[in-house]
């Protein structure tokens, strides 16, 4: 099945999350606190606390930090409370946006979030404004060049449900959250790196953006991802120069 062109995407947000190091690991720890919380402190029991430690550690997060903050959560030491958020909104050309939050301030959260799609050109949206545009699901990115065949094969077998070879050469594997952390190890298992593995928020369909358009989209995105309280993006733009 082939997909649209998403690779220089990827690349340009891997290069905003490399030169913000130390906002990657506020991100991850509060990911750690409210995992910890909502099931407990035990990995096994726990995947989504599986998830955020596995991001800790790609991340480079010092193992006492990521103990430190599962002892918080858990009532070991005192620590801060976090409420999980999603707004919705429209960026350029139509384009949606989800915005992931986790935060101390809920008055303070949505200003930040309503004044940057103002600045910027978007609108807020109301819950469910476009979050059905969105498939909840778990996804590998692979770099072009990388086997489709050996890909396919490993994928498919350990229960993903599609693999998408896009315009530029990158490959997608699709799972279901459920399916998720299997299909991850069997691709490890099997020597497959991919440059992205999360659970995430897949657009169905892209808006294409270029030129001016696709630059004011790019900095819409790029502000609302400098929001302290921010933790994912999600949005259905193809941007290209």
């Amino acid at each position: 099945m082939a997909g649209h062109s998403k690779w220089a995407n990827i690349q340009h947000r891997k290069g905003r999350q490399d030169e913000k190091r130390g906002k990657i690991w506020t991100r991850v720890i509060r990911e750690i606190t409210v995992a910890a919380r909502l099931s407990g402190a035990d990995l096994a029991l726990n995947p989504r606390l599986r998830l955020a430690v596995d991001k800790a550690k790609a991340a480079n997060l010092p193992a006492d930090t990521v103990k430190k903050n599962i002892d918080k959560a858990t009532g070991n030491l005192e620590g801060v409370h976090y409420d999980e958020i999603r707004y919705e909104g429209y960026g350029i050309g139509g384009a949606a946006v989800i915005i992931d939050t986790m935060t101390d301030n809920k008055v303070r959260t949505v200003a930040e979030v309503r004044h940057v799609f103002s600045k910027y050109g978007g609108n807020l949206g109301t819950d469910g404004s476009v979050s059905f545009q969105f498939k909840h699901c778990g996804q590998f990115v692979f770099a072009p060049g990388t086997s489709e065949d050996k890909v396919m094969e490993i994928a498919l077998e350990a229960g993903a449900d599609d693999v998408v070879t896009d315009d530029d050469g990158a490959i997608e594997v699709i799972t279901s959250p459920h399916d998720f952390e299997a299909v991850k190890a069997a691709l490890e298992a099997a020597g497959l790196k991919p440059e992205v593995a999360e659970v995430t928020m897949r657009a169905e369909n892209t808006v294409e953006l270029s030129g001016e358009d696709g630059v004011r989209m790019q900095k819409l995105l790029d502000a609302i991802e400098d929001l302290d309280d921010v933790q994912a993006v999600f949005n259905n733009a193809e941007i290209s120069p």
